[in-house]
């Protein structure tokens, strides 16, 4: 059986992606869906947190082991298989994530309150970054499918954003160098792991290591 480990976004918990791994786990997959302390760490502290867990669930697996995340949960999946690549690595899927960071994290990493709430990670989220951060990302050199959404429940961060965007992220910024497929979806930051499509598509890629376009609305 092939395995998925789900990371949730900076300021969710794992109950936010209880859905898509009820999906999972209906399509025959077993699933980690992991807690971590997403603002009160950095990136590499968060990937070396989850390291055992992680090596548990995939030890008892007889295939491959998936990742599926949300937003800032991409770039924790990509810090953890830059350290501690799992073998057999599956495939990867990332919803609505901030690959080469987010412009609103450009303007606000300076903010106190914005600094106090998000925490060292959310200092990483911006878009320039330091070549220690870049390395620690590592290079994508596996199966990666990207869903971006263009829909959002933020009004001013929308106007402040290039477009299209959710809110949060523009489209252009989930993009990463070494991705295998990419999808723009109808669909807002925070909820993209419950729209309908998103789930079928992310399924889709894990099965065929790619998305089904055709029939993508």
């Amino acid at each position: 059986m092939d395995g998925v480990v789900l990371l949730h976004g900076i300021a969710r918990r794992a109950r936010s992606l209880a859905g898509l791994e009820h999906r999972l786990r209906s399509a025959g997959y077993a699933t980690l869906n992991l807690d971590y302390p997403a603002r009160r760490t950095g990136l590499q502290e968060i990937a070396a947190g989850l390291h055992q867990p992680i090596a548990r669930f995939a030890d008892g697996l007889d295939g491959r082991l998936h990742f599926v995340t949300h937003s800032m949960g991409g770039l924790v999946a990509r810090v953890y298989i830059a350290q501690h690549r799992p073998a057999p690595l599956g495939r990867v899927v990332m919803l609505a994530p901030p690959n080469e960071g987010s412009e609103i994290a450009d303007l606000l990493r300076r903010n106190p309150l914005y600094r106090a709430f998000f925490g060292p990670a959310g200092a990483e989220l911006v878009t320039a970054r330091p070549d220690g951060l870049q390395r620690l990302l590592g290079e994508v050199d596996y199966p990666l499918g990207v869903i971006a959404g263009d829909r959002s429940l933020y009004p001013l961060s929308s106007l402040l954003l290039p477009r299209p965007n959710d809110g949060r992220v523009s489209v252009a910024r989930t993009q990463v160098a070494g991705m295998s497929d990419h999808l723009t979806l109808h669909a807002t930051h925070p909820l993209i792991m419950r729209n309908r499509e998103a789930v079928r598509q992310a399924l889709h890629f894990l099965e065929h290591g790619r998305f089904d376009k055709a029939a993508a609305p």
